[in-house]
């Protein structure tokens, strides 16, 4: 058992966390709270309709009225639509296309050597920032940070002679409280960007919102999170720890193989290859993914960018594979992809539940109202621009510590705050790159987190006494200064009048 000084008593705040935990964990599934809230909607848009609630569109000028689902037109609706929803909500087919191509790299082992091969090469001196950093560029992998990246940061921590919680922490905030960071476009990207795009087209139909929205301020936010990371953990959480005196021994570090060695360098190859081509179909003007007279930024490579993510994930993955000896016919290929799929079971059943949420919602008109109504607030108290950001940072991680779910969360925030910051002249991508903001930096001090528990039984490998007060604690550091130098890095942005992404200025115009 480890030997620990003797930890004061709780402060009041773990105390509100203990609670919150126990509120949390009140809660129904996810698939379940949409289905009430879907429910909600059909009540509320009766009794709103009845009360005669509208709103004057301040684009059209025209009188927008709340429309019942209770009626016979929307009753007729609701029966007609439930299938449409499903299959027509942007977030199930840009997920299903991805993960074909994140199977193949995740099941050949690509990915699990590309984070172990991150780690292991840097000096000794960068070994912190090689952890945390591993962690931001883990999220194109979704669940591998977690299972594979957090345990590996430990005990590369315990093999330097570091206390391996500190290892932990440094790979935990990396992939967690750095959620909305990335140097890359992750799995996550096209889920979010599909549910703004749905909200977006409350307002404006014809808007369209890229997975690539976030990226440039994404970028930025990674090497904020990186350095923001290695200072924490080296100067606060290292300290506080001490030296580690646990039972754990220090396990002999695995370098990678011959043959990990050579599918890497295919990998890396094929990567290359790929990127060639794609920069030749869409930089020339006579790109064969470039239309005629427009931009890339809107090109078909732009529009269909979820294929790109595919074939970027795929071909370096197969040629991994086929190098090291994973894939050795298609039936292993089919397979790793029908394993990724496996794993959306839970996630297709969220879906279809949250579809029929943001449908209703829209058709009740319920949505676009509230939007109107509360930018005439928002307007008429002044609360705009840098102010009217930080308020929904704030907003954004209070709702994380109760909801773990970053798609469940956006689906439900994204109908009411994406339109409503657009009649307040803000583009959806802003406001989406704010909400990441948010839904990050709780992420490492909630119990709610779908992987809290698995990490604090990572934790007791190494001291049985550690509990969810001692991640807590460990991890408050990450979280408060995340939020404070990501906010001020968000505030920073807006003075600049950076675009948030390609296709993703601050400002939206009404075409």
């Amino acid at each position: 058992m480890a030997k620990r000084a003797q930890k004061p008593e709780k402060t009041l705040f773990f105390r509100l966390l203990d609670r919150v935990e126990a509120v949390g964990n009140a809660l129904p599934h996810p698939a379940t709270l949409f289905a009430l809230l879907a429910l909600a909607v059909v009540l509320l848009s009766a009794v709103a309709a009845a009360a005669g609630v509208g709103a004057v569109h301040p684009g059209t000028g025209e009188r927008i009225e709340v429309r019942s689902l209770l009626s016979g037109e929307g009753i007729r609706w609701l029966f007609e639509n439930v299938d449409d929803n499903f299959v027509r909500f942007p977030p199930l087919g840009l997920v299903l296309v991805a993960m074909i191509g994140i199977g193949v790299a995740e099941g050949s082992g690509l990915l699990a050597v590309l984070i172990r091969a991150l780690v292991l090469k840097a000096p000794r001196r960068l070994i912190t920032a090689a952890v945390v950093l591993a962690g931001v560029v883990s999220h194109v992998a979704s669940e591998a940070g977690y299972v594979i990246l957090i345990p590996l940061g430990a005990a590369i921590f315990l093999a330097l002679g570091r206390h391996p919680l500190a290892g932990l922490a440094a790979a935990f905030a990396g992939v967690s409280a750095g959620f909305g960071a990335n140097f890359l476009i992750a799995s996550v990207d096209p889920i979010l960007a599909g549910l703004s795009e749905s909200a977006a087209r409350i307002l404006d139909p014809e808007i369209t919102i890229s997975p690539a929205v976030n990226l440039y301020f994404m970028v930025a936010s990674g090497c904020l999170i990186v350095v923001a990371g290695t200072w924490i953990t080296e100067r606060i959480v290292e300290p506080r720890l001490g030296r580690y005196e646990g039972p754990e021994v220090a396990p002999p570090m695995e370098e990678l193989t011959g043959a990990e060695r050579r599918g890497l360098a295919a990998a890396g190859l094929t990567l290359l290859a790929t990127t060639a081509l794609f920069l030749l179909a869409v930089v020339p003007e006579w790109g064969i993914l470039r239309t005629p007279g427009e931009s890339v930024l809107h090109s078909a490579f732009f529009r269909g960018l979820i294929t790109a993510i595919l074939l970027f994930f795929l071909a370096p993955g197969l040629a991994y594979g086929i190098v090291v000896g994973t894939i050795r016919s298609d039936k292993h290929v089919v397979k790793q992809m029908t394993d990724a799929m496996s794993h959306l079971a839970a996630y297709i059943v969220l879906v279809f539940f949250a579809a029929q949420f943001v449908y209703t919602f829209g058709y009740s008109n319920m949505g676009l109202v509230l939007a109107v109504r509360g930018a005439e607030l928002l307007e008429g108290i002044g609360l705009t621009g840098v102010p009217l950001m930080i308020g929904f940072v704030l907003m954004s991680a209070f709702i994380n510590l109760f909801m773990g779910s970053a798609s469940a969360k956006w689906a439900i925030m994204a109908p009411v705050f994406v339109p409503m910051f657009m009649l307040l002249g803000y583009h959806p991508g802003l406001t989406q790159a704010v909400f990441r903001i948010g839904d990050s930096v709780t992420n490492v001090v909630t119990p709610m987190m779908s992987y809290f528990a698995l990490i604090v039984a990572f934790a007791q490998k190494y001291d049985t006494r550690s509990g969810l007060g001692t991640l807590i604690s460990t991890m408050l550091p990450y979280s408060l200064l995340f939020g404070l130098l990501w906010t001020l890095l968000l505030v920073a942005w807006m003075l600049l009048g950076l675009p948030v992404g390609p296709d993703g200025p601050l400002h939206y115009v009404a075409g």
